[in-house]
């Protein structure tokens, strides 16, 4: 056997090694292409499956005023473990991890219910409101301003008309014949001496 021979040789047992090689490096990459591409493992049990197109929220009550404060998240086609359902079924209890207690919940519009029937739970307490800061009375009393009442007028009658007395306090004049019939009396005779005298002239 020539050294053409050897060579030949073992370039043909190194390329069955290279195809073998590949063709199992090829099926592992394929197997693990196709687990990828299933449907992620369905949990034993009741479970819900998110069917809104958006992520929803996850809530630690079955309210958004009584807890408004969001705990978690969960994305479309997310299935988590279903525990029950509120009595009007608004919402659903869901099995959360990384919720206080490992519970939380979901609005039941946002989810689909699989692998049997919920059943009711009771709803949790509605949590203690957050104590408000109150205000000092004694401050509110001091911006308080109360207006001052205003006094009705009151009608204060007239004091009553008093009609005045007047005395004549003159000196009584003399008693006798008035200065005035004097006058005429003269007149009177100067008119009829007139009158002769003008009848005498005749």
């Amino acid at each position: 056997m020539n050294i053409y021979a050897v060579k030949r040789f073992w370039f043909k047992i190194f390329l069955g090694v290279l195809t073998v090689s590949g063709l199992g490096l090829g099926t592992f990459l394929a197997a693990n292409q196709v687990e990828a591409y299933q449907d992620p493992p369905t949990p034993p049990g009741v479970y819900a499956t998110v069917i809104y197109t958006e992520p929803i929220n996850v809530r630690g009550g079955p309210s958004t005023v009584h807890y408004p404060d969001i705990i978690g998240r969960l994305n479309p086609g997310d299935i988590v473990p279903a525990l029950g359902v509120t009595s009007g079924r608004e919402w659903v209890q869901i099995a959360y991890p990384d919720a206080p207690g490992g519970v939380g919940w979901v609005y039941a519009i946002y989810v689909s219910i699989s692998g049997g029937e919920l059943l009711v739970v009771e709803t949790p307490s509605t949590p203690t409101p957050p104590v408000t800061a109150t205000i000092d009375a004694t401050l509110v009393a001091a911006f308080n301003v109360q207006p001052t009442a205003s006094r009705i007028p009151t009608f204060t009658p007239p004091p009553p008309l008093t009609v005045p007395h007047y005395t004549d306090t003159s000196p009584a004049r003399p008693r006798g014949v008035p200065p005035g019939y004097f006058v005429i009396s003269l007149v009177f005779i100067g008119a009829l001496g007139l009158l002769v005298s003008f009848a005498l002239r005749k």
